[in-house]
């Protein structure tokens, strides 16, 4: 089994700690978020780990130097102008090579407890879903949350992916952890090569996952798996860091 993180991005909003590194290396409880995934990746049963790097490139190649699976760097070029999307689909050949396996795809700008991938694992066993993701129901969502509907109340099967979705009718957010099965995948990195050919590197990957639902006449069956019980945050700004802080004793790595 895979994972996938991203971690091309330049943190601007956390200078001048980013200043020589991407925000997957900034500490938090004495370890660098990139250190607390993949420790808790391994646990979960991941052989072998994809980074898509861009800001600082350098810094995360000696983080990585000691990892206890093998780690493959892939590089964007234009990290500093395009989205998320861009830096997964640079990643392609690496998710596909020697034939696609189950991925867990996340950001490598949060903390969360490692109980999260389990629960993935065990929703995917469950459903045979060819997606899914981690999903924080609450109320109060605004404009920068990635936003996500459920077919129904009470369930959990995902109709729609995006920022821009009414947060009054949104079952919660998406928190940036998502399992792939291989055959997701592969559908998956020809979706994103279309959209870089086509010149749509503004969108986040969930944009590209949104086109891709069967609620959208697409192949794929995108189911939730609940974590709002769970420590988590992602961190953007020095109140988020100082939130990761507060709740990285909570977050068990194994």
């Amino acid at each position: 089994m895979r994972a996938c993180i991203l971690a091309a991005g330049i943190g601007q909003r956390l200078r001048p700690l980013t200043n020589d590194r991407p925000k997957a290396l900034v500490e938090v409880g004495g370890k660098s978020f990139l250190d607390r995934l993949i420790e808790q990746l391994v646990a979960v049963g991941v052989t072998e780990l994809v980074i898509a790097t861009g800001h600082r490139e350098d810094a995360v190649v000696r983080a990585v130097a000691g990892a206890p699976i093998p780690v493959i760097l892939r590089r964007n070029e234009r990290y500093d102008r395009t989205q998320n999307s861009v830096s997964l689909f640079a990643c392609a050949d690496a998710l596909l090579a020697g034939g696609a396996q189950d991925t867990f795809k996340l950001d490598g700008d949060v903390i969360v407890d490692v109980e999260v991938f389990r629960r993935l694992l065990d929703t995917r066993r469950r459903t045979d879903a060819g997606l899914v993701a981690a999903v924080d129901r609450r109320d109060g969502l605004g404009a920068e949350e990635m936003k996500v509907l459920l077919a129904e109340a009470g369930g959990d099967r995902i109709t729609a992916f995006g920022k821009g979705l009414d947060p009054r009718r949104s079952a919660g957010e998406s928190i940036g952890i998502e399992l792939l099965s291989a055959a997701t995948v592969s559908t998956l990195v020809d979706a994103l090569g279309r959209v870089v050919t086509a010149g749509e590197t503004n969108l986040y990957y969930e944009d590209v996952y949104d086109r891709l639902l069967l609620a959208r006449g697409g192949p794929i069956d995108a189911r939730a798996t609940f974590v709002e019980d769970l420590p988590w945050t992602e961190v953007d700004t020095a109140d988020d860091l100082a939130r990761a802080a507060a709740i990285a004793d909570r977050t068990r790595l194994s």
